[in-house]
């Protein structure tokens, strides 16, 4: 028992000092709400946060880790990866730390700010890392994260580590309530975009669509079961220049099957603007292959 109590003395002990060196890292923004949200300290004078939770505001109060009121202008933000990056107007300290990818089954630590300077804590698991993925918004993620751990609303945003103190990503909420994080490669790779050209560019073909079968007679023709209805096009853009109307079925982009729609956005990356691509479609009751020319997403689209 005595070892035990030992182990766990120490464990707790470790814990605390690690909750203690991440204070520096920790910012609250305070929220029309009366709320807050929690950002990250990545530079002395830039904050990263989630947002999805970051409402549509140019400036906004912040809470550092010593108790002082800041204030924080909006540089860029990036629905796809769902990052936001704000310029704080003093620079505050800030201890940097190592980056590091998450591990399935190890400890995960998350921290959150308490809008008092203070620090939330949370302990669990990383349950699973997957591969590459794109978001329904259209961006590229470079992991697949998910942490088996409670978090508040107030606490999105704030860093997770792993048990060696090492920087793993950033907590964001998903699907039906899922804890991810957002990888540290992302956000190493977003920022420098949103504090270049305040967005990151995303291709885009301006359709709106939904899953649908292939009618039973263009089954042999199409050689799929499903692909994606036009709902609308956008007059002027892509996929409206080249041919496609609503009630077209799009069947495949570059050989690719069209069969849910953030598969598509692999296909729509930032490098792919001004490149032309094969759509084949059923347009007019027959299969055809149609030609388009990706576009950057325009800012309202």
């Amino acid at each position: 028992m005595a070892a035990s109590q030992t182990l766990l003395s120490q464990l707790s002990v470790a814990l605390a000092t690690q909750s203690a060196a991440v204070s520096g890292s920790l910012a609250a923004i305070t929220l029309h709400s009366g709320r807050h949200l929690t950002a990250i300290v990545q530079q002395s004078h830039l904050l990263v946060t989630s947002e999805q939770s970051l409402p549509e505001s140019d400036e906004f109060d912040v809470v550092t880790q010593d108790g002082a009121v800041n204030k924080a202008k909006v540089a860029g933000r990036d629905p796809g990866t769902n990052i936001a990056v704000l310029r704080l107007e003093k620079e505050v300290a800030i201890a940097p730390f190592e980056t590091a990818r998450a591990r399935p089954g190890a400890l995960a630590l998350a921290y959150g700010a308490d809008g008092n300077g203070g620090v939330r804590s949370r302990l669990g698991v990383f349950n699973s890392v997957g591969p590459e993925w794109h978001s329904q918004a259209g961006g590229r993620i470079d992991e697949r994260v998910i942490v088996d751990i409670q978090l508040s609303r107030v606490e999105e945003g704030g860093p997770v580590f792993d048990a060696a103190g090492a920087f793993v990503g950033m907590s964001t909420f998903g699907p039906r309530g899922q804890v991810l994080a957002i990888p540290a490669a992302t956000i190493e790779r977003v920022v420098p975009i949103l504090l270049r050209d305040g967005r990151v560019a995303r291709g885009w073909l301006g359709l709106a669509m939904q899953p649908v079968a292939v009618p039973d007679a263009l089954l042999e023709a199409a050689g799929q079961r499903s692909g994606m209805m036009v709902m609308s096009t956008v007059e002027g853009g892509p996929a409206a220049n080249a041919g496609i109307v609503a009630g077209d079925i799009l069947l495949t982009i570059d050989g690719a099957p069209a069969r849910r729609i953030h598969k598509l956005a692999a296909r729509l990356d930032a490098d792919r603007i001004g490149k032309e691509i094969e759509l084949r479609v059923i347009h007019s009751g027959a299969v055809t292959a149609l030609r388009a020319v990706i576009a950057a997403r325009p800012v309202a689209a």
